[in-house]
């Protein structure tokens, strides 16, 4: 008995820290990006509910508008009656309940294996991850890109168990944020049929419940707003690390070379999806969604740094590997994933110049898609 409760106690010390550590960290986060992104949302969002459109919000001083599908904006809509510091600490604690979940499902499963206890390494990986770029910026921006990335990886759950409501979580993602159509493809790519079409069920309940309430902006989202890829901000800016941007920046064009953009980025979308089958083949679902998120952040059109929380699923891919291959080669593995996460800590396009710096996250998405190992499960 004194044994038990000592272990009881210490986790409940640990999930104190660990509480006081995620404050710590958001109010840090906070404070660099202001919820920069939410505030030009909710913004957005008040002048719709006040009878202006949602998309003919400009902001004073940058003249950019909401990229908000109308699915997102109608989940958003309560940020509009908040202030901009509670709606922000709202967003950023579901995102960080979201991260928690998405590393319970992506590293429980690994833990098994080497038999260790998963909430310690949940623990340790998530600690880790709130120092990563993509994360900061989206808890800092108040988007909801922790949110889609929870609601993907639930999907992993889901096909894991040959659930009924597989393909759920990437349908109300795709409604949420174009970009998720990419699982969508996916999914029948590797003959996920069931899970493929619940998910397009999904998205389409979803998009038709934003047309009945509301008719005009969910017209405008299809029709014109859509297709406006620097809507969010210039294609040339370095938050952009899409292919898209590359380009506009290496042609020194505040507009990417369409033609050149579209042939690599079917290059790099073929690659993607095609290794993503490979690594479903393996048994490896996490790295085949890794493989289809750095797929949609490279080869879309725009993709700011908060986009790119593909990138930690692939190093827990890295990790995994170099943990179960042979001495001689775990070094090279070993090193490969800590210099991903370096990398994505140090954001080097923040503090240094030149075109590697600027473009070092979209060099590494490209990397990743052509040449992420990932350890073959059929046989485990």
């Amino acid at each position: 008995m004194p044994a038990m409760r000592t272990s009881t106690n210490s986790r409940s010390v640990v999930v104190i820290l660990a509480c006081v550590g995620i404050l710590a960290a958001i109010t840090t986060i906070a404070q660099r990006y202001a919820f920069s992104t939410l505030a030009l949302d909710r913004e957005a969002i008040s002048s719709w509910v006040h009878g202006a459109g949602l998309y003919a919000y400009r902001a004073p001083v940058s003249h950019l508008g909401t990229a908000m599908s109308p699915p997102a904006a109608l989940v958003m809509t309560p940020a509009a009656f908040l202030p901009i510091a509670v709606a922000g600490w709202l967003v950023a604690l579901a995102g960080v309940a979201a991260l928690g979940l998405a590393l319970i499902v992506a590293i429980g499963p690994i833990a098994e294996r080497y038999g260790r206890r998963t909430w310690p390494v949940v623990l340790a990986a998530g600690a880790l991850a709130l120092t990563l770029e993509p994360v900061r910026a989206t808890l800092g921006l108040g988007t909801l890109d922790l949110l889609v990335f929870g609601l993907i990886t639930a999907d992993i759950v889901a096909l894991r168990r040959c659930s009924a409501l597989r393909g759920l979580g990437i349908g109300l993602a795709t409604a949420l944020t174009g970009s998720a159509a990419f699982f969508v493809a996916y999914l029948l790519i590797s003959r996920q049929r069931r899970a493929a079409l619940t998910a397009t069920g999904t998205a389409l309940a979803a998009a038709l419940i934003s047309l009945l309430i509301a008719p005009d902006e969910t017209r405008a989202w299809f029709v014109e707003v859509l297709w406006r890829i620097d809507r969010a901000g210039p294609i040339d800016a370095t938050t952009n690390q899409s292919l898209a941007g590359v380009l506009a920046r290496l042609y020194d064009a505040s507009s990417t070379p369409v033609l050149l953009w579209m042939s690599f980025a079917v290059l790099l979308t073929a690659v993607g999806m095609v290794r993503a089958r490979a690594a479903h083949t393996d048994g490896n679902e996490v790295a085949a969604f890794a493989l289809v998120g750095l797929t949609a952040a490279i080869a879309g059109p725009v993709s700011g740094t908060q986009e790119l929380i593909w990138v930690l699923p692939a190093m827990l891919v890295l990790g995994d590997v170099a943990a179960g291959c042979r001495r001689s080669r775990r070094a090279r593995f070993t090193v490969a994933a800590v210099l991903l996460y370096l990398l994505f800590v140090l954001a080097p396009m923040w503090s240094l110049s030149g075109p590697f710096a600027a473009n070092s996250f979209a060099l590494a998405l490209i990397l990743l898609v052509n040449a992420m190992p990932w350890r073959d499960l059929t046989g485990s």
